[in-house]
């Protein structure tokens, strides 16, 4: 009972604490070297909270399927995809806001516990993946070929060990807990960072 009342306080503190971090490991400014380009893209998921919120979803969704590991990598192969469509140029409007939306969205799908088969799961994960792609490649976007690449080794590494660790945490849950109250509860703390930010975004700055 006292997870349930402090889960909504923590969502909104941390949502709060999202404009300082910026989604940028070097204070806004572009990576040069190939250690900069590493550490950024290491810390990019960790310290944009929806798109650490997006691949602990994933993790957790893939944990209900015996194919759970390749799902989850298959996020982060397209979640790299997404990246190189940025790098190659295209261009996708409100990009943020989709972002967000799909935080909602892999919450609420997590909150209703629907089992998921193999090739839905993998469609759901590779579009949500490219979308937050495209997100985390304008950080990079422009820099030197050596930054970039650093900076994908960084960021496929990351996630992959983030999406990895989520689905043997909720896999251990579920075997030792009968009910699922956990993992929606997760799934609840994560379609509300989702849906603050949204409100993050669309609220007018004074």
């Amino acid at each position: 009972m006292r997870l349930k009342l402090c889960l909504p306080s923590l969502v909104l503190a941390l949502v709060a604490a999202e404009p300082a971090f910026a989604h940028h490991m070097m204070g806004g400014k572009m990576p040069v070297t190939f250690a900069q380009g590493l550490l950024s893209g290491l810390g990019h998921p960790i310290i944009g909270l929806d798109h650490f919120a997006a691949v602990v979803a994933v993790g957790c969704l893939a944990a209900a399927n015996r194919a759970g590991a390749r799902l989850a990598l298959g996020y982060v192969a397209a979640m790299m995809a997404g990246v190189a469509v940025h790098l190659m140029g295209a261009t996708l409007p409100a990009a943020d806001l989709w972002v967000a939306l799909s935080v909602i969205a892999l919450g609420v799908v997590l909150l209703t516990r629907r089992d998921l088969s193999a090739g839905a799961a993998l469609a759901l994960f590779a579009a949500i993946g490219l979308l937050h792609g495209y997100a985390l490649g304008e950080s990079i976007y422009g820099a030197e070929q050596t930054p970039v690449l650093a900076y994908l080794i960084g960021l496929a590494v990351i996630q992959g060990v983030i999406a990895l660790a989520a689905m043997n945490v909720a896999r251990l849950l579920m075997r030792r807990m009968a009910q699922a109250a956990p993992l929606r509860l997760i799934g609840a703390g994560i379609a509300g960072i989702g849906i603050a930010i949204v409100v993050q975004q669309i609220t007018p700055t004074v």
